[in-house]
């Protein structure tokens, strides 16, 4: 039962169930951190651009400091530390392989939100993943290792390197 001024809130983080009271003003970013202490996505914007607070919310990557907690209860939430079970998840690794992490501030979102691509499209284009990252910014404008942790990953998942016309690193330093 929630105390006076909070509200029941119910949902599965990370695959385990969570039952907190939460106050209705409370944004999902600041839910998971405050509260959760999953400090995986981070509040850098604070206004939906930067993509640092991604989360999957039913398997669909949504800005934590968009959402409110109240919106997200009753759904499936995953944070980057939801992704990996014992060892690294793939995408993980090969961030982790290719020097896609750098300051690794937006490295959380961007995991969250090429799981979510990859997971419904195994094999994109490289416009497709461009289309896919338009909402993760990185502040180190060193999008080199991200692309070659893409590429690598996309790979070694379909055997073939995403193609189409423009590179990768162009596209998302258009951003």
């Amino acid at each position: 039962m929630a105390q006076p001024g909070l509200i029941y809130w119910k949902s599965e983080v990370n695959g385990v169930e969570t039952v907190l009271s939460v106050s209705p003003s409370l944004r999902l970013i600041d839910l998971l951190r405050d509260k959760l202490e999953l400090t995986g996505p981070k509040l850098s914007c604070g206004i939906g651009r930067c993509g640092a607070c991604m989360v999957l919310l039913d398997g669909k990557p949504v800005n934590a400091c968009l959402v409110m907690a109240y919106q997200c209860s009753g759904k499936r939430i995953t944070t980057v530390e939801g992704i990996s079970g014992q060892e690294l998840h793939p995408i993980q690794q090969a961030f982790l392989t290719e020097g896609g992490f750098q300051c690794g501030y937006c490295t959380p979102g961007m995991i969250v939100t090429l799981k979510a691509l990859l997971d419904e499209n195994p094999s994109p284009s490289r416009g497709e993943l461009e289309a896919g990252l338009c909402g993760n910014l990185c502040r180190c404008t060193g999008y080199g290792g991200i692309e070659r942790a893409v590429r690598q990953f996309v790979k070694a998942r379909s055997g073939t390197e995403p193609t189409t016309s423009g590179e990768l690193a162009a596209g998302m330093d258009a951003h």
